[in-house]
């Protein structure tokens, strides 16, 4: 049988199903069939190859060239994940990557394993790129899906058939924390809304760079509202230190902005700087220092991985990517 003229009803016919079951895993809604009915179906509808309509009009008896793109829809996002600098200049740098291989890109955020899997079943995609999932995320996925990965920020995956685009955080936390010993700072702090994975490599960076036991950690809320209370209840601790690295520009200009509406001065009193450089750092007045990374040549790398990987190619399972820090108008020298 033609796999682009497969029916929702053959793949129910051949499991003993209603097409109603198979339609709900198709379209995510697992919690309607059992875990044990959805693998099932899963793997029936990615062997068969099957295209819903829409897709098989699009993407015809062709390849679909299609990659996709899966970013995790994290609560702290509060719904606006694509509007996050960081997550734009990479979907920016991806876009234009896969326009010059002649492919095409389709973005998806997601709240459950369980979309990612339809997404890729529903339109034949020839590879994923996930961004903000947790190592045990992409184990699970491995296991239920057999279309190269490219990943971002991942900390040693070792799934089959996934290669890791990484950056190297814990070097960039480490410019951050030597730059602010040599401008003379005494008391510093990173703040993050976790110290597990990559902020933790950009935490011990930090304090590495500028002594690890003078460097401070603060544990910051992911919710706006609760930040702010947060910081508000801290403020005194917070005036105690002339230089804050935040482990993200997100949250190095959300800081500033705080900092502001309570009349501290950045960089005059607190001197303030992020990590990734975004578009962003130089937009903002004043325009923050930050460590960059090059999300191009990570787009570059993730592209080129998928390829090998389809082709069946040896590749590296990590790649890291240096990082450098771009100092601008939000630090100072003591």
């Amino acid at each position: 049988m033609n796999k682009q003229k497969i029916r929702l009803s053959d793949v129910a016919d051949e499991l003993g199903l209603s097409t109603a079951t198979v339609s709900y895993v198709l379209h995510g809604k697992t919690n309607m069939v059992s875990e044990r009915t959805a693998s099932r179906v899963r793997e029936v509808l990615e062997e068969k190859g099957y295209l819903p309509r829409a897709a098989e009009v699009l993407l015809g008896e062709n390849p679909s060239k299609i990659i996709g793109v899966v970013v995790n829809d994290h609560e702290k996002y509060e719904a606006h994940i694509l509007e996050d600098a960081f997550i734009a200049s990479a979907l920016n740098s991806l876009s234009a990557e896969t326009s010059k291989r002649g492919l095409q890109l389709m973005v998806k955020p997601v709240k459950s394993l369980d979309e990612i899997v339809s997404f890729s079943t529903m339109w034949n995609l020839e590879g994923l790129v996930l961004i903000g999932f947790c190592d045990t995320d992409y184990g699970k996925l491995r296991r239920q899906m057999r279309i190269p990965f490219a990943t971002y920020d991942s900390c040693g995956v070792t799934a089959e058939h996934t290669c890791s685009i990484n950056i190297d955080d814990r070097q960039g936390g480490f410019q951050v924390g030597e730059y602010f010993r040599r401008c003379g700072h005494r008391r510093v702090l990173c703040i993050a809304d976790n110290d597990v994975d990559m902020d933790k490599e950009r935490l011990d960076g930090f304090r590495e760079g500028f002594g690890y036991d003078r460097a401070d950690f603060m544990l910051i809320p992911m919710i706006k509202k609760d930040r702010i209370k947060f910081y508000n209840d801290n403020l005194k601790k917070l005036k105690n230190y002339t230089a804050v690295f935040a482990v993200s520009d997100f949250y190095a200009v959300d800081l500033m902005h705080f900092l502001d509406s309570h009349k501290i001065s950045v960089p005059g009193e607190i001197s303030v700087a992020g990590f990734d450089d975004t578009p962003l750092c130089g937009m903002i007045f004043p325009s923050l220092t930050s460590v960059h990374q090059d999300t191009a040549k990570r787009a570059e790398y993730a592209l080129y991985a998928l390829e090998q990987l389809r082709d069946g190619q040896d590749i590296e399972s990590t790649i890291t990517l240096p990082t450098r820090l771009i100092i601008r108008e939000s630090t100072r020298s003591l």
